[in-house]
Parts: structure tokens; C-alpha cells; sequence
């Protein structure tokens, strides 16, 4: 009875979270510290500030990991399902409403969809912006950042953003070897390390056998859950940046249109919850509510299997001076790719002439000097959308 008082708190929290936090994952993790840890004190300071950083440290929505890791925690395999489904399931039934109303009509070339581009445009450029000035702030990792942008945009498939943030981490390892490692808090889970080193090992063979099973058996649940658990398993640096991996996945397969991509890709800075939740939408145009079924679960099953196998071992790697280096070298290709992205679909695709680079360049300033919410700049880009065309 306990813990099934501990799991409806812990869904009805997150759930509450689900339909409130907007502003992406940096505003994320501030409304998960106000609750769960000033006002509920299910965690200390220490613990919190290291979850975050062991969720920055590993790919995926960084901000949706702290919230599975809260509810491992707290109630453990069922409390971490019942924080992910709570904070989760809100934008996911939003953004495939969002899919059946624009495939139900002809609205795609409707200025207000163009001015859903606009705003992302805006969006992604501050992220370039905030990203660039803390994870490429001095000569090397930005030198890392621009070669990185460079090689994604020349040589444009998944597999080169995979061979860059690989090769980042061995510029990283080699840069930054004698970066000094902080303390780490010792946070008790009730994950074994046994249990973790198979999290560990799941996560990494469906990464390899994933794309073998899509060759072998052609189909479309299964190629739609491959792409988005490599998306899922693969992204460094929160949502924004798994837009140019989905992009590369999803258009090329003739899933949606690029207009219908970046049209969702708008949409989903409306909504509250977790920007992975796009992939919803993507599904839901791609598959109906069973393509969007699976491409939910796909692109967040490696989310959970990552802090589930590593949340035993962090102690032990926060330690290690490499680790950090190589993170250091990684966040720099991350800041690179999402900077190729803003160029190539996003660029060339919304900014048609001059008064789209005006109404994209007002959505930047509202949102980045003025402090404007996202959900603001959307009914911005969407006004101008529609007055300019």
C-alpha cells in the first residue's frame, strides 16, 4: 500500500509538471528543483545538482532523465515509469492532436504554418546562442564546434553526425586530460550494479541490432523504431539538438515533408513537457496513433535504460578526469551540429526573403533579450506568419 501511494504522488507530481513547464529543459530543471526538491525534499542540493549533471553527461532529454531518475529514486522501476509517463503524456497527446488537425486539412501552406517555421528558426538560434557561450566558450571547443557544423553540413547523414561526436570525444580526451573531477554525492538507488550493467548492455546491443532486424525484416513499425531509438540514443545536449538527427531520419524516409516537419517542429515549442515529444508527431503524420505510439517509446527507451545502467556506476565515472574531458569535447560537436541544423533544413527551408528574416530576427530579440516564454514567441511567429503571407 505504500508503494502504491508513493507511485500515484509520484505520477500526480509529475503529471501536474507535465501540463506546466514550459520554456525547455533548462526551465525544466528549474521547476523540478522548486518541487521536488524545496518543496517536497525528496532530494538534498548535493544529490539534485548530480542527477542533473549525470543526465548532462549521458545523450538524451536531459530534462526527462532527471525526472525518470527522481522516480527511481523515490519508488523505484514503477515510480520511474509513473514520473515519465506523468510529465510526458500531456505534450504527447497535444502534438499528435497537432498531427490529425493539420493532415485533416489543407493548411500547410497557410501563413500561419509558415510562421510556426519562423519561430523555429528563432527557437533554434538561441539555442545556438545559450549552448555556443557555455559549451564552446574559448578557442578549442569552438575551433571543435565550427569544424563540426562544417563536416555535418558537407557530408549530411546520420552516420557523420555519430562519426563527429565520436571524434569530438577523442579531441576532448586529448584537450582536456588534466580537467580536474568535482566531488560527487552518493546517492542510494535500489538499481544493483548487476541490474545496471544489463541496462547498460540492452541499451548498447539494441543500438547494434536494431538496424540489423531492419534489414532483415522490412517493415515499417520496425524501421520507425529503429530511427528513434538511435535518435533517442544518440543526442547530446538536450532537445533542441535531436532535431537534425529526426530530420535526417524522418524526411529522406518520405515519413512527412520537410514543410510538415518543421511546421510540427513550431508546434512543439507550445506545448509544455519534453521537446523529445515531437517524435509523437512525427509518428502520429508518419503512422497514425500507432506510429506515434512507437516512436514515442522508441526515442525514450534509451532514456531510461542510460539512467537506470548508469545511475550505480556515477560515483565511479564522475571521477575519472577523462570522462570529463571527452564530455567537454562532445558538448562542443553538439554546440556544431545544432548550428548546422539552423543553416540546413531550418534556414533554407522558413526564411524565403526579407520579411521573413525580419519576423525571425523580432522572434529572436523577444525571445532572447526581452525573456519572452516560448508560448509567447509561437502566437508572435504565428500573427506574423499570417500578415506577411
Amino acid at each position: 500500500m505504500n508503494n502504491m501511494k508513493a507511485w500515484l504522488e509520484i505520477l500526480g507530481i509529475s503529471t501536474k509538471l507535465g501540463l506546466t513547464s514550459f520554456g525547455g529543459p533548462i526551465a525544466h530543471l528549474g521547476y523540478f528543483h522548486n518541487e521536488y526538491v524545496r518543496r517536497r525534499k525528496w532530494l538534498d542540493e548535493q544529490s539534485y545538482a548530480d542527477l542533473v549533471a549525470l543526465c548532462q553527461f549521458l545523450p538524451g532529454p536531459a530534462s526527462s532523465q532527471v525526472g525518470i531518475g527522481i522516480g527511481l529514486l523515490r519508488g523505484g522501476w514503477i515510480g520511474a515509469l509513473a514520473a515519465w509517463i506523468g510529465f510526458t503524456l500531456p505534450s504527447v497527446l497535444a502534438m499528435v492532436l497537432f498531427a490529425y488537425l493539420l493532415q485533416g486539412t489543407d493548411m500547410l501552406n497557410a501563413g500561419w504554418v509558415h510562421g510556426l517555421k519562423l519561430v523555429a528558426v528563432a527557437i533554434v538560434a538561441q539555442a545556438v546562442w545559450g549552448m555556443g557561450q557555455k559549451l564552446a566558450p574559448d578557442r578549442s571547443r569552438a575551433t571543435v564546434a565550427i569544424l563540426a557544423a562544417v563536416i555535418v553540413l558537407l557530408w549530411p547523414t546520420a552516420v557523420s553526425q555519430l562519426v563527429v561526436v565520436l571524434a569530438a570525444a577523442a579531441a576532448g580526451l586529448f584537450l582536456y586530460r588534466n580537467t580536474t573531477a568535482p566531488a560527487v554525492a552518493n546517492m542510494q538507488t535500489s538499481v544493483s550494479r548487476k541490474a545496471g550493467a544489463a541496462c547498460l548492455l540492452l541499451f548498447a546491443g539494441l543500438l547494434l541490432l536494431l538496424p540489423l532486424l531492419r534489414g532483415i525484416f522490412p517493415s515499417f513499425g520496425i524501421a520507425l523504431f529503429d530511427s528513434f531509438y538511435r535518435a533517442g540514443a544518440l543526442v547530446f545536449g538536450g532537445g533542441h539538438v535531436v532535431l537534425p538527427l529526426l530530420e535526417r531520419e524522418a524526411v529522406p524516409s518520405g515519413w512527412l515533408s520537410g514543410e510538415q516537419f518543421l511546421a510540427g517542429y513550431g508546434a512543439a515549442q507550445a506545448v509544455p513537457g519534453p521537446l523529445f515529444t515531437f517524435a509523437a508527431y512525427i509518428g502520429a503524420v508518419a503512422g497514425g496513433w500507432q506510429g506515434a505510439l512507437i516512436a514515442t517509446l522508441a526515442i525514450f527507451l534509451p532514456a531510461f535504460l542510460l539512467v537506470a545502467g548508469a545511475l550505480p556506476f556515477w560515483a565511479l565515472i564522475r571521477s575519472m578526469p577523462r570522462a570529463q574531458g571527452a564530455l567537454a569535447g562532445v558538448n562542443a560537436a553538439v554546440v556544431g551540429i545544432l548550428l548546422a541544423a539552423l543553416y540546413d533544413p531550418i534556414w533554407t527551408s522558413a526564411v524565403r526573403g526579407v520579411l521573413d528574416f525580419a519576423v525571425a530576427a523580432i522572434l529572436f530579440i523577444m525571445l532572447v533579450f526581452w525573456k519572452l516564454p516560448p508560448w509567447v514567441i509561437v502566437i508572435a511567429g504565428v500573427l506574423g506568419g499570417t500578415l506577411i503571407y
